[in-house]
């Protein structure tokens, strides 16, 4: 049964009369009127490279719709770029724009009465923001997302230059930096790699957050098959984009909606999915606050049994050396959900964008190249990519990308090193204070205490361009990039700024790591945490006025998703 046509709302009967002549102000005619309006939401902009190319996705999706019998109307929706945002006070900004993306897709949707949607994002926090506009808003919705950008290459065979005759993503960038803080490679070197390392349009090459978001929204159903992989450059993503546009037609002819594919189902094969492919820890960020605003609970607990039961099967970068343009060329997301269906690990019976159930769409899907996704008889790993520790350092829990962690840290015990903010920790990183086996420990970077939950990819790169990410952890509050690798755990909750026990670490103290079996254990006595947080102040605010603080009253902890309350 088609979908009621709210556009007539805003339309259709006398009394609509002054509302129809601000159309006609604009062009449009009374056919364009009398179709289903469609939504086409465009987060198109001139700072993210993932972004530069989406005024061409648009007009694509455009063209679909009209072909199929609906009136597109676009508008805008913001972005920031996390790889600029990082490293400065720019990273508290890059969170907290997923609410405000969320907010305004909603906003405009409701006051306008569109009849279906198409979302068009690309990077970081865009996806998750128009993913929990979708399930609020509950219309015939389809993601087509900008698509990821191409591998950089560094020509020819300097052996002075690690990087010389090989691949690069946006992770070879800094972690060459801090190659550069120890002698690795030269001031001329970098340079050249940074005009080689990112070659054009689209979200960085890796299995990084944005391209992990992508994927996932092919595998809740919502963006067509090849959404996640097809390269921004290619001419297929183009047609993907006009295929969207004629599926939300369909969507809404069929009275299939967003949340038709945002059920509890429908999130434990995004999760399945994730531990397979290896995706960032921050989409144990997203999903939980998605499936929140879909009326789905997600449970960190959970979360460790299906990576238990879920084996890995791509090392994509920064897990290794290959790339996004690879993973399409393998089969991309549809021949993931075909290897996970040989052992019923996903729910194949679920509708989808295409209007058919996962089932129908892997039909014949095959796995062309078993060495970058691995059969899943062959896995890297019998269980998943992320992992979530619990103790007594993390009550509620600290997310770990298992799957891009060095085995000689999968279990650890080390010093603590303590740093109250980012930038102290990445000075002690650059003047090579910190050595092998030591635990750093990042705080007052949580969403409240951040606030924002900055992400530490320079330090975590610097660590790693120095030769030590096989040989330091480190934890924190805030959060990691999908770029990062190594024993890098974020989220930890309760933070720092509520009294967590993160805030109660001393330098020195002895912090283990059981990554496969799920543990945390600061090696401090309770009676003695007890006596610190007894002594225990909460600080000052670092922001005061505007959005952040704003942010800062209303944010929940990581471990729900860093979402409003």
């Amino acid at each position: 049964m088609a979908c009621t046509k709210k556009s007539d709302n805003a339309c259709k009967g006398t009394a609509r009369a002054p509302h129809r002549s601000l159309y006609y102000a604009s062009g449009y005619t009374d056919e364009e009127l009398n179709q289903p309006m469609v939504g086409i939401i465009c987060a198109k902009n001139e700072l993210i490279p993932g972004h530069i190319e989406l005024d061409r996705i648009a007009e694509a999706v455009k063209a679909g719709v009209r072909m199929a019998g609906g009136t597109p109307i676009e508008f805008p929706a913001i972005g920031v770029c996390d790889g600029i945002a990082m490293g400065h006070e720019g990273m508290k900004y890059s969170l907290v724009t997923r609410e405000l993306i969320a907010d305004s897709v909603e906003c405009v949707a409701k006051a306008h009465q569109f009849d279906a949607l198409v979302m068009i994002p690309n990077c970081d926090k865009i996806v998750p923001g128009m993913l929990m506009a979708a399930a609020r808003l509950d219309l015939p919705t389809v993601f087509v997302s900008g698509g990821p950008m191409m591998p950089g290459h560094l020509a020819g065979n300097d052996p002075s230059n690690p990087y010389s005759g090989k691949n690069l993503s946006l992770t070879d960038m800094f972690e060459a930096v801090g190659g550069l803080a120890v002698g690795k490679v030269t001031e001329e070197q970098l340079k050249e790699m940074e005009h080689r390392a990112c070659p054009g349009c689209g979200a960085c090459s890796g299995m990084f957050t944005a391209n992990s978001m992508n994927c996932l929204t092919e595998v809740l159903g919502l963006g067509l098959p090849g959404n996640g992989t097809i390269p921004a450059v290619t001419g297929e993503r183009i047609a993907l984009a006009k295929h969207a546009g004629m599926a939300v037609m369909n969507l809404y002819k069929k009275g299939i909606t967003a949340r038709q594919m945002m059920t509890a189902e429908n999130f434990r094969n995004g999760l399945a999915a994730d531990m397979a492919l290896g995706c960032s820890s921050n989409t144990m960020l997203h999903l939980p606050a998605i499936a929140h605003e879909a009326g789905v609970e997600i449970d960190l607990h959970e979360v460790n049994e299906i990576s238990n039961r879920t084996p890995n099967l791509c090392h994509l970068a920064p897990a290794g050396h290959t790339f996004m343009c690879e993973l399409d060329d393998a089969g991309g997301v549809q021949a993931v959900l075909a290897e996970l269906a040989k052992k019923k690990l996903i729910n194949t019976k679920l509708i989808t964008a295409t209007g058919k159930t996962i089932a129908e769409n892997i039909k014949g899907v095959k796995n062309r190249n078993p060495e970058i996704l691995r059969p899943i008889e062959n896995p890297y790993s019998d269980n998943g990519g992320i992992a979530i520790l619990f103790g007594n350092l993390a009550p509620n829990g600290t997310v770990v990308k298992r799957s891009a962690c060095a085995k000689e840290l999968m279990k650890h015990t080390g010093p603590a090193r303590v740093f109250n903010d980012e930038s102290e920790a990445m000075e002690a990183v650059q003047k090579a204070k910190i050595k092998a086996g030591d635990v750093v420990v990042i705080r007052y970077e949580g969403p409240k205490g951040g606030p924002g939950m900055r992400e530490m990819l320079a330090v975590t790169a610097a660590l790693a361009g120095q030769g030590l990410d096989k040989q330091v952890a480190l934890i924190t509050d805030g959060r990691f990039s999908g770029a990062t690798r190594g024993a890098s755990l974020g989220h930890c909750s309760p933070e720092a700024a509520v009294g967590g026990p993160i805030a109660l670490v001393e330098e020195g103290d002895m912090i283990e790591l059981d990554i496969n079996n799920y543990k945390i254990t600061l090696k401090v006595s309770d009676e003695e945490l007890a006596a610190r947080k007894a002594k225990w102040v909460a600080p000052e605010p670092k922001v005061k006025t505007g959005y952040l603080a704003r942010y800062a009253k209303l944010v929940s902890s990581a471990d729900k998703g860093a979402i409003l309350q």
